[in-house]
């Protein structure tokens, strides 16, 4: 019995060629396609594929959540394959009860087995990445505070004052005041220097 795959992803060529590679593989049906995640949520809910593949990309701040989401489906499991996971993204992932994240660097093989794992119900996660992520949910040695990380995380991502304060469900003075402090608690110059700062301690 093969295993049912949707595949989403917002770029048509990416798209296709995942699609083709899947194929490739006898134990895998791509039953459907998406053009994007909510796109892929709602056809899941509707079809109850065995897996839902979502490509994840840095702006995309919707895929963990929508992934959560799919993964709570009956019979439904849903994995992140993206270039690169920040550890924030890691950390959200897991505890949000998503299958695995998965690599594009990843050979074909490797992705086909992470597949199956997922399906089977296992989890696949980078041991020592998943661990960091969530050992620095707040690193002894950083003085920032849990919402000062969680706003520089947001920061590390792009995300404008404005997009940050949506999204904590903060006010804008507020986002300021934050990055602010870490700006000071960081010795950095500006903003920029203490997402440097962090980055190079490994807290983000």
């Amino acid at each position: 019995m093969g295993i049912d795959v949707l595949v989403s992803d917002d770029l048509h060529l990416s798209r296709y060629a995942l699609t083709a590679l899947l194929e490739r593989n006898n134990e895998i049906r791509v039953v459907g396609s998406a053009e994007s995640s909510l796109d892929a949520l709602a056809w899941a809910e509707l079809n109850t594929p065995d897996v839902v593949i979502i490509s994840f990309e840095g702006a995309d701040s919707d895929a963990v959540p929508i992934a959560q989401k799919i993964a709570g489906l009956p019979g439904c499991r849903s994995m992140l394959l993206g270039t690169a996971f920040p550890r924030s993204v890691v950390r959200q992932a897991f505890v949000a009860g998503v299958g695995g994240l998965v690599e594009r660097s990843v050979p074909p093989r490797q992705f086909f087995d992470a597949i199956a794992r997922v399906h089977q119900g296992k989890r696949v996660f980078d041991a020592e990445l998943t661990v960091a992520a969530l050992v620095n949910e707040v690193n002894e040695d950083s003085p920032l505070t849990r919402r000062e990380f969680s706003v520089l995380e947001h920061a590390s991502r792009g995300d404008s004052v404005v997009e940050i304060a949506a999204r904590l469900h903060l006010s804008e003075g507020t986002v300021r005041n934050y990055l602010s402090s870490t700006v000071s608690k960081l010795g950095a110059r500006n903003r920029i220097d203490a997402l440097r700062i962090a980055r190079d301690a490994r807290w983000i």
